[in-house]
């Protein structure tokens, strides 16, 4: 793991998919580039949300973990977003 610390942390253990995923969204936009975000999530669909975030969004998932009850994952900022962009792309 890591030894980056975070900023800030998003407890989202008993959510299940989409809302982990919104709600780091939703902190990350908060933060300003390079903070770091921590999110714990249970959801089984965790890992891949997270870095389908990542991926769009331009944040940088530099650790996940999964200690057999959560997974952590802690995300690098992009810094803050502009506002909510399109529902859906393409």
């Amino acid at each position: 793991m890591s030894n980056v610390a975070a900023d800030q942390v998003l407890d989202a253990l008993g959510l299940r998919c989409p809302l982990p995923v919104l709600k780091a969204r939703k902190a990350l936009s908060a933060l300003a580039a390079g903070q770091v975000l921590e999110v714990l999530a249970n959801d089984p669909a965790a890992p891949e949300d997270f870095a389908a975030l990542c991926q769009v969004t331009g944040h940088r998932l530099v650790a996940q973990t999964w200690d057999g009850g959560a997974h952590r994952f802690l995300i690098v900022s992009a810094g803050p977003s502009p506002g909510p962009g399109p529902a859906s792309g393409d």
